[in-house]
């Protein structure tokens, strides 16, 4: 196996025995095998230049399987290698309707067992690419269209799509085929990807505010009460919905776990007395957390650590694009309903949550809750009160090294406020520091995909402010990443003309040099070095 997609891949070069996530060589390869599949997909669709609104599922499909090999979404190889056979057959169907005579390997390939689909996948992952800059460049955009596809996912889940964003999917897809294609070539595919990932972003935007509300200042219990309850984790809001519409009445609370928690801050959710507050903190700890919560835990997307207790096994359900093996899937039927009964049972069963922490924390400074308090805002920066703002979005993880970012926070000076989305949040979300005349000092967006309002934020500030480029404002990006949904936010910034990113705590282990010099000349990319450095190179700018 060779797998290099995460912040956390081994020496940060890339996991070549077991995932640092916990997946197997096996899952690893089948992943692998299920990309080059919607590959050859996207070329029968791409060269065949079939309507895609005609398409039914497909699209659908497509997004569903991108979603399945992010992460931490899905371990388990039975289920990959059943999606693998579905799209091959949709595969097939659509070649039944094209007259293309010129199809890559990936449309054409037959595999039938599981050797042969292991044996397929060794010829076709990351590797097969033998130019380190194209690779680069190849991996870069698909990782960019892993986390497009999920925000897709999320929005179609409530109601909305985008064809033209499905449409770029596939021709992006194909494009990572065609060796004819320069490393220019990528690059400009690249960018084009960003271009998309605020489009999808903003649909996810439109979805969830027009069906849930527009987040507002929330305060958020991180205490425990003394019922029985369930445990939801992820970030697709839909599945909360179903779960808090069937546990209504039932005596069994239900709390949000790592980037469910800004769930919170919509105005729909507030009708529900028993969604009582977030239980813990980022996704990594929830080894831990998990075995002191008692209840039943509920996957809706990636996330997942591999459980090192059978008991706490035992009671992970998974649903959507996630597995585990051994942990129970809960399927969607034909209309999108999900049938959580034998959760709620099992809760019922189960002792109530150990309390781990007491308080609350606040949120809900989307782009509407900020353009609300727009004037305070600008009057602050103007009066000097707020000198700069710090857009601190992303992801949080095991390593040490992030421990730079509350040390961050914690040093940044007073007259400062932070920006942040995604889980990245958790390393300073809880920390005591203060507002700024009634402004909080630090404002959660909520999850990663609402770095979106963070862009929406600072386009606003900069026409307030008269300025003809968004690098003018007195905001500074020092953003943390951890997996591919955070690599389509950073493209999308790129996209947007933001430059002198410092991305951390390490860079991208799938840059090659030359890619990663391109970043840095055009757009100024930078890692992270020590706080105060840092702090002092920012204040400066």
């Amino acid at each position: 196996m060779f797998c290099y997609q995460c912040q956390e891949t081994a020496a940060g070069k890339g996991c070549t025995v077991r995932g640092v996530c916990g997946k197997t060589e096996e899952v690893a390869k089948l992943q692998d095998l299920l990309i080059y599949v919607l590959k050859g997909i996207s070329d029968v669709i791409v060269k065949g230049k079939m309507d895609i609104s005609k398409l039914g599922n497909t699209n659908y499909e497509v997004l569903s399987s991108l979603f399945m090999t992010i992460t931490n979404a899905n371990f388990d190889d039975g289920s990959i290698e059943k999606k693998i056979l579905k799209m091959l057959s949709i595969r097939d169907e659509l070649k039944k309707t094209v007259t293309a005579n010129d199809l890559h390997d990936a449309a054409i390939f037959t595999v039938n067992t599981r050797e042969s689909m292991l044996e397929k996948a060794a010829s076709v992952g990351v590797l097969s690419t033998q130019n380190e800059d194209i690779r680069s460049l190849r991996q870069m955009i698909t990782y960019g269209l892993k986390g497009m596809a999920a925000y897709a996912e999320h929005a179609k889940n409530i109601g909305l799509e985008n064809l033209d964003i499905n449409a770029f999917i596939y021709e992006a897809l194909a494009a990572t085929l065609d060796d004819s294609l320069s490393a220019d070539d990528l690059v400009a595919l690249t960018l084009k990807t960003g271009e998309y990932g605020v489009k999808v972003m903003a649909l996810l935007d439109t979805a969830n505010t027009s069906k849930y509300g527009n987040p507002e200042i929330t305060q958020v219990n991180i205490g425990a009460r003394k019922s029985p309850a369930i445990l939801i984790s992820g970030h697709d809001l839909t599945d909360l919905e179903q779960l808090l519409e069937q546990t209504k009445g039932t005596g069994v609370d239900v709390y949000t776990h790592g980037e469910m928690l800004p769930a919170h801050y919509y105005p729909a959710f507030k009708k529900y007395d028993n969604f009582v507050g977030n239980y813990g903190n980022a996704w990594w700890k929830q080894v831990s957390e998990f075995e002191s919560f008692h209840g039943p835990i509920l996957f809706t997307t990636n996330c997942i650590v591999p459980p090192k207790s059978e008991e706490v096994k035992k009671r992970i359900f998974t649903t959507g694009s996630t597995g585990y093996p051994g942990c129970r899937h809960i399927e969607a039927d034909a209309n999108g309903k999900k049938d959580f009964s034998e959760i709620i049972a099992l809760a019922k069963t189960l002792p109530a949550p150990d309390e781990i922490e007491t308080g609350s924390i606040v949120g809900g400074f989307a782009h509407n809750q900020v353009m609300a308090l727009a004037d305070k805002v600008i009057d602050a920066v103007k009066s000097g009160a707020i000198k700069k703002f710090f857009v601190m979005a992303g992801c949080d993880g095991r390593m040490k090294s992030r421990e730079y970012y509350t040390e961050f926070a914690e040093k940044l000076p007073k007259d400062t406020v932070i920006l942040t989305a995604g889980c990245a949040k958790y390393k300073y979300n809880k920390l005591k520091l203060e507002d700024i005349g009634g402004i909080p000092r630090v404002l959660d967006a909520g999850q990663c995909n609402d770095s979106y309002s963070l862009a929406v934020i600072a386009l606003k500030l900069k026409e307030v402010f008269g300025l003809d480029d968004i690098n003018k404002l007195p905001i500074a990006f020092n953003i943390a990443w951890y997996e591919q949904k955070a690599v389509i936010v950073l493209l999308a910034l790129l996209y947007l003309g933001v430059k002198n990113i410092h991305l951390g705590p390490t860079l991208p282990g799938f840059l090659s040099p030359n890619v990663a010099k391109v970043l840095v000349d055009k757009f100024g990319i930078a890692g992270i070095g020590t706080v105060d450095a840092d702090i002092e190179l920012f204040m400066a700018q």
